[in-house]
């Protein structure tokens, strides 16, 4: 699997996330399970508009990596998910959802969602 060049971002392409039941429930969890400082420190950091609620600018990564949904999964892999600085990583074809969202992060739910 080719890497992503992903630091130095700021997370600039991570938006919007659409998410599905399951992917909010694990979201839910992951955040849940994260120590108070660590989900604070997350929360409180001021993002660029329309970026996801849980991109971790302070250390230029996903801060819920482990749970992140499955467009996050799949972005700069596929087609129509392309990293404007490895575009030869798309190798695969365009990507779909396998099953239908029910928001997107930043848009539908926020942090208030997540407490």
């Amino acid at each position: 699997m080719n890497s992503l060049p992903c630091q130095g971002c700021k997370g600039l392409c991570c938006g919007p996330v659409p998410v599905t039941e399951q992917e909010l429930k694990g979201l839910k969890k992951k955040i849940k399970a994260m120590p108070f400082q660590q989900r604070n420190g997350l929360e409180n950091q001021h993002r660029y508009f329309g970026t996801c609620i849980f991109y971790d600018l302070d250390n230029d990564k996903c801060g819920v990596h482990s749970a992140r949904p499955a467009v996050c999964r799949a972005f700069g892999l596929h087609a129509n998910l392309v990293c404007f600085r490895k575009p030869e990583a798309a190798a695969a074809g365009n990507w779909m959802a396998d099953n239908d969202p029910v928001g997107v992060l930043s848009v539908d739910f926020t942090w208030k969602d997540f407490k």
